[in-house]
């Protein structure tokens, strides 16, 4: 994998685990910022997929049209097309006043970006562990803290 795959792919788990954390919040959930990054993990998953091939790839949010482009390289791609539509809307739907994400539509936004992810990785040959800079810290206890 190429260093520059290798960063599109750092982006996407940064959004992905930012849809998770936000659809998972207990006080002042923000689920339009769930489907914003939900939308965004995949689309960077797709271009960096379409990298790893030497594909080039326009500027866009519309996952539909990175799909038909990948599609070109591996048909299995199709699979995800409902998922890559609801998406596609997330990009710029829930951003602006007048309309907001609830529970369900977040849940569906991380649903269809996990099965996207999850093509990906397969796609890509990525271990199934957390990338390192996402791994939890492991916590200091007050015993071995300095005094």
């Amino acid at each position: 994998m190429t260093p520059d795959v290798r960063q599109w792919l750092e982006k996407a788990e940064g959004d992905w685990h930012t849809a998770n954390r936000e659809l998972r919040a207990r006080k002042c959930p923000n689920y339009d910022a769930t489907c914003f990054h939900a939308q965004q993990a995949a689309e960077k998953y797709m271009k960096g997929s379409l990298l790893q091939h030497n594909a080039s790839f326009p500027r866009t949010h519309d996952l539909a049209a990175l799909l038909d482009l990948l599609r070109t390289l591996r048909n299995d791609w199709e699979l995800l097309r409902a998922d890559v539509i609801l998406l596609t809307q997330y990009a710029v739907f829930f951003r602006y006043p007048g309309r907001w994400a609830d529970k369900s539509r977040a849940q569906a936004a991380v649903a269809a970006c996990k099965r996207v992810r999850a093509h990906a990785r397969i796609v890509l040959r990525v271990s199934s562990g957390v990338h390192p800079r996402f791994q939890k810290k492991p916590r200091r206890s007050h015993t071995s803290r300095k005094k």
